[in-house]
């Protein structure tokens, strides 16, 4: 009898050893500022339970060797304290490329150590820098951020309460390994972030639209780019990038096709013979170049067209120059603005009355990042493409990527 009463005893030891290894979550959110507008959420543990799975169901991934650099030492060894959720945040009038992480240091010691191993040298007091990040020290924190023009804006953590609740993580998440919300002073609007095998997709809570039909039709149509959005969907995406256009443009529905094509472009420079004449030299290079048809129908198209005017956006030959490829022409007919490339004229493919944008890879884009490292080269050559779409209260992103041998939280 004693003999299954130890036995019982560690079954329920290792039962609750398991949750709380695997399954138990510290929900609480310590360090998101109450200017945040932005927050993103990623559940650790669930992130790690499906690593787990992923890489028990690919035994192939069992024994392949892998190339580690010596010289880096990896985040578990950081001297970094991880919490159940990451907390990424962006503040409000900031750059949507500004991004911000408080996390807390355990050993300053390995941290240090860490610093060092990954290339961050000093910008400041108690700052520093790499090629990437910019991070901050604050006593036993540390904030990590993509810019450091905002590290003396980031307000005082939200302590207590938030939607009568205090501030943790099912405010903001319920399935999904991440969520990102949109904070406004009424309420945050919350989207989950789930990762499959070869696609990320984003979308709001209680989403009932299949857009998937579209997706394949786009798939077969598209070369590039093609977007359509309404009034409504205009307002949401130039509020992200922090602009008012759509105010002083007062457009009502915006369509765009673009394809990339590559060109030969004239170099003219000029030099001297062996007798100092002046001679004209041309040679060519090759450049990628986008051909485009913008179409805004507007509900003001004399205000629209005396914006950008007074933006001195157009030139005496009509042409609207905030598109720095290759010639175009603006046009202003009774509510309707185009804007069309000239060179190599494209038509607009039909009107689906559909709100959404769809950008395909193409191998052509890589010539054009000149500034990319040949990973992050490599990493976008992965992608197959992006998706945004919107129907009714219905939100959904995807980014689909080429299909591998592994899923993407293996690669």
């Amino acid at each position: 009898m004693k003999k299954k009463y130890i036995v019982f005893i560690i079954a329920i030891l290792l039962s609750f050893g398991t949750y709380f290894l695997f399954f138990y979550r510290d929900k609480n959110l310590k360090y998101v500022p109450e200017n945040a507008d932005i927050l993103i959420l990623v559940d650790v543990k669930k992130a790690t339970n499906q690593y787990v799975f992923s890489f028990l169901t690919h035994p192939s991934k069992w024994f392949e060797d892998k190339e580690k650099d010596p010289s880096k030492i990896s985040f578990s060894d950081s001297g970094l304290e991880i919490r159940d959720f990451v907390q990424i945040f962006h503040l409000k009038n900031t750059k949507i490329s500004d991004w911000y992480c408080v996390l807390e240091i355990n050993d300053e010691a390995k941290f240090s150590t860490f610093l060092k191993s990954r290339k961050f040298i000093s910008a400041g007091k108690d700052t520093f820098k790499n090629n990437q990040y910019f991070i901050k020290i604050e006593r036993e924190k540390c904030i990590v951020g993509t810019s450091a023009s905002h590290f003396k804006n980031i307000g005082k953590p939200f302590f207590q309460i938030f939607r009568n609740k205090k501030l943790n993580a099912e405010s903001f998440m319920t399935e999904g390994l991440a969520s990102i919300s949109f904070i406004s002073e009424l309420r945050a609007q919350n989207f989950s972030i789930d990762l499959k095998n070869d696609e990320i997709e984003i979308k709001n809570e209680q989403n009932k639209t299949d857009f998937s039909s579209l997706i394949s039709d786009l798939l077969t149509k598209t070369q590039f780019l093609e977007a359509e959005l309404n009034e409504e969907n205009i307002k949401k995406i130039t509020t992200v990038f922090n602009k008012d256009l759509n105010d002083s443009l007062l457009v009502n529905q915006l369509r765009i096709r673009a394809e990339l094509a590559q060109v030969n472009d004239t170099i003219i420079s000029f030099g001297y013979d062996d007798n100092f004449n002046e001679i004209e030299k041309i040679s060519y290079q090759k450049i990628v170049q986008p051909n485009y048809y913008i179409f805004m129908h507007t509900s003001d198209p004399d205000k629209a067209w005396n914006y950008f005017q007074s933006k001195k956006w157009i030139n005496d030959q009509n042409q609207f120059t905030v598109i720095p490829f290759q010639p175009n022409l603006i046009n202003k007919i009774e509510n309707q603005i185009s804007i069309k490339s000239t060179q190599r004229p494209i038509k607009l493919n039909e009107n689906r009355n559909q709100n959404f944008i769809f950008i395909k890879n193409n191998a052509l884009l890589y010539s054009s990042f000149k500034t990319l490292s040949d990973s992050d080269k490599k990493f976008f050559n992965t992608i197959e493409y992006i998706f945004y779409g919107n129907k009714n209260l219905d939100y959904s992103v995807k980014i689909k990527f080429k299909k591998d041998k592994y899923p993407l939280i293996l690669r």
